[in-house]
C-alpha cells in the first residue's frame, strides 16, 4: 500500500486545537492497526523553538536526537505512544537555509532560486522524508498558523503541489475551523467557515473533511449548510467539541466516525480495531477513587501554562497511575515571600527554566517545603535551586550559587558545562536530546527507576559543579546518580526527607497517559500519602481537643 499523506490545516484563528486533532487522528489510526507518523510544517523563520520565549510559544519540546521543537511534538508522542525525532518538525527557517545553503554551494546550477520551485520543493521532500525514514502506512501533516497568514503559503502551496504528485487516492485535506456562537441571536454562526474555505479554494485546495470547533452540538441543519456551501459531503463535517479532558478528543471523534470516513477517502485497509487504551484513562480522570490532591507549580513562567504542558500532562499521568485527581496551582516565583504557606499542598514542582528573574523565590520555596517535609520534586533548573539552597543551608556556604545568575559567586556550586565556555551561538548548542545515567542502590531514584541504568532527555548549558561534591554529600545530599564517565550529577536526593529528588533532565517529555514516568508516578503517590497523614495527624489533634479534661 502506498503512503498516505492527511494534511491538516487551521482556519479563522489560531489556537484552534490542531495539534490535538492531528494527535487525536493518529492515535484512532494507530489503534486501527496503521503505521503512523505526524509531523508539524511551522511557518516561522527561526530555525527551531529553542530561542524562542515561552510567554509566546509555550514550552521546547526535545526529542530523543536533541531536536529543539514545538510542543505540539509532545502532544503527538502521549498520543501515539511513540518517539518522534526532529525530522517531525519543520520549520520555515529550516527550509530557507537548506535553499540557501545548496545556492551558495552552486547546487542550483546557475538558476535563479524562487519560492516556487526551490522552496516548494524543500518543503515537499521534508513531508516525503518522514514517510521514508521509517515504514508507515499514513503521514498526517499539520501546517501551523492560520489559513490566509503570508508566511503559510509557501507551505499550502508545497502541499497542495504534494497532493496531486502522490495522487488524489493518496493524500487528504482536513480543515480545521471555528463555529462561533453569538448570545445575542442564540445562533452558531457558520460564516467564518464558509471565508476560510473560501480561502482555501483561492489556493486551489479543496477540503476533503471539515472539523468545526465548537462548544455546542452542531445540529443536522448546520451540517447541511457547511456541507452545501463548502462543497463536503454532509457525513464529511465533523463536530469538534470542546471536552473537559485532553485524552477525551479521540473518544470523541471516534464515535463521529473520522477514522472510517478516512479510510473511505483514501482506500484505506483498516486492522482490527482495538478498544482504545484512552478508554480507562477517562474514566479514572472522570471519576478518580482516592479524591483529590493538590500539586503546586513553582515557575517564572506561570503566566502561559503552555511552558509547562508537559510537566501539566506529566503530573496528570501520575495522578491516573494513582486514581487520583490532581489539582494544579500555579504560583509565580517572583511572587514568593515569607508569608506564602507550601505547607498547604500537598507536593511542590520546581521546573525547568532560564536566567535569573524569579531565582530567589524559587531557592525561598525550597527550603520551607525541604524543612517541612512537603514532597518536592526538581526539574533542570529546579534541581539546581535545590542544590543552591542546600549549600547555603546546610553546609554554611553564603552566597552559593550558579555562575549563571551570578558569574562571580565564590561558592559556584553550579556552573556551565566545560565544552560549553566557548560556545557563543544560543542556538541548538545546549546538551541535547537522550543520554544514559547510572543510579545508585539503596537510593529512592533507584526504588523508583527499578533499574541501574536508564535514558532521560536534556536541555541544559549548567551542571553540578564537581568540585563541591564531596561538601554536599557531608551534609546530606545525596548524589544517587550520575552519567556513565561520572562527568555529570544527573540525579540529587535529600535520604532524610519524606520525597525530595531533583533532577537535571526532563522526565516530563517521555511521559505518556498509558505509561506514566516512574518519577512522576512515584511523587504523585507521595503527595497522596503526605495527604492522609496531614489528614491523619488533624484529626488526632481534633479528637485530643474533644476529649473532655479529667480533674
Amino acid at each position: 500500500m502506498s503512503t498516505k499523506f492527511i494534511f491538516v490545516t487551521g482556519g479563522v484563528i489560531s489556537s484552534l486545537g490542531k495539534g490535538i486533532f492531528a494527535a487525536s487522528l493518529g492515535n484512532l489510526l494507530k489503534g486501527s492497526g496503521l503505521r503512523v507518523s505526524i509531523m508539524k510544517l511551522d511557518p516561522y523563520i527561526n530555525i527551531d523553538a529553542g530561542t524562542m520565549s515561552p510567554f509566546q510559544h509555550g514550552e521546547v519540546f526535545v526529542t530523543d536526537d536533541g531536536g529543539e521543537t514545538d510542543m505540539d511534538i509532545g502532544h503527538y508522542e502521549r498520543f501515539l505512544d511513540q518517539s518522534l525525532s526532529r525530522a517531525n518538525n519543520v520549520t520555515a527557517g529550516q527550509i530557507y537555509w537548506t535553499v540557501l545553503s545548496r545556492e551558495r554551494r552552486g547546487d542550483y546550477l546557475g538558476s535563479t532560486v524562487q519560492v516556487i520551485p526551490h522552496v516548494t520543493n524543500q518543503i515537499k521532500h521534508s513531508v516525503q522524508l518522514v514517510s521514508t525514514q521509517k515504514e508507515v502506512d499514513v503521514v498526517v501533516a499539520e501546517v501551523g498558523g492560520t489559513v490566509g497568514d503570508i508566511e503559510s503559503l509557501p507551505f499550502l502551496e508545497g502541499i497542495r503541489q504534494l497532493a496531486i504528485q502522490e495522487g488524489r487516492d493518496n493524500s487528504m485535506f482536513i480543515h480545521l475551523t471555528l463555529m462561533p456562537y453569538v448570545e445575542a441571536s442564540g445562533e452558531v454562526k457558520t460564516k467564518p467557515t464558509q471565508h476560510s474555505v473560501k480561502e482555501l479554494l483561492s489556493l486551489g485546495i479543496q477540503p476533503d473533511m471539515i472539523v468545526c470547533r465548537t462548544g455546542r452540538p452542531l445540529s443536522v441543519d448546520i451540517r447541511q449548510k457547511i456541507a452545501m456551501f463548502c462543497n463536503v459531503p454532509p457525513e464529511y463535517v465533523i463536530e469538534g467539541r470542546t471536552r473537559k479532558f485532553l485524552y477525551e478528543v479521540p473518544l470523541a471523534l471516534e464515535k463521529e466516525g473520522v477514522v472510517e470516513l478516512v479510510a473511505r477517502r483514501l482506500h484505506l485497509k483498516l486492522g482490527e480495531r482495538q478498544p482504545s487504551n484512552l478508554t480507562s484513562v477517562v474514566e479514572r480522570l472522570r471519576e478518580p477513587k482516592k479524591g483529590a490532591i493538590s500539586i503546586a507549580i513553582i515557575g517564572k513562567y506561570v503566566k502561559q501554562h503552555d511552558a509547562y504542558i508537559s510537566v501539566h500532562e506529566a503530573i496528570t499521568h501520575g495522578g491516573i497511575a494513582n486514581d487520583v485527581k490532581v489539582d494544579i496551582q500555579y504560583i509565580n516565583s517572583e511572587d514568593i515571600d515569607s508569608h506564602l504557606d507550601l505547607t498547604s499542598f500537598d507536593g511542590v514542582i520546581v521546573p525547568g527554566g532560564f536566567g535569573e528573574r524569579g531565582i530567589e523565590g524559587k531557592i525561598k520555596a525550597i527550603r520551607s517545603i525541604r524543612e517541612e517535609g512537603v514532597p518536592f520534586l526538581g526539574i533542570c533548573l529546579g534541581m539546581q535551586c535545590a542544590v543552591i539552597e542546600f549549600a547555603r543551608s546546610r553546609c554554611g556556604l553564603d552566597g552559593a550559587n550558579s555562575t549563571e545568575f551570578d558569574g562571580d559567586t565564590v561558592h559556584p556550586v553550579i556552573d556551565i558545562l566545560p565544552d560549553q565556555k566557548q560556545i557563543d551561538d544560543k542556538g541548538g548548542t545546549m546538551r541535547l536530546g537522550v543520554y544514559p545515567a547510572k543510579v545508585s542502590e539503596e537510593t529512592r531514584a533507584r526504588r523508583v527507576y527499578g533499574a541501574e541504568l536508564i535514558y532521560e532527555r536534556h536541555r541544559h548549558r549548567y551542571e553540578f559543579n564537581p568540585r563541591f561534591r564531596e561538601n554536599l554529600e557531608e551534609a546530606g545530599l545525596s548524589v544517587s546518580g550520575i552519567s556513565p564517565d561520572e562527568r555529570y550529577v544527573e540525579i540529587v536526593e535529600v535520604p532524610d526527607h519524606p520525597w525530595f529528588v531533583g533532577v537535571q533532565f526532563h522526565p516530563e517529555l517521555l511521559s505518556r497517559p498509558m505509561r506514566p514516568h516512574p518519577l512522576f508516578q512515584s511523587f504523585v503517590g507521595a503527595c497522596l500519602d503526605y495527604r492522609a497523614r496531614r489528614t491523619e495527624e488533624r484529626e488526632d489533634v481534633q479528637a485530643a481537643a474533644a476529649e473532655p479534661t479529667r480533674p
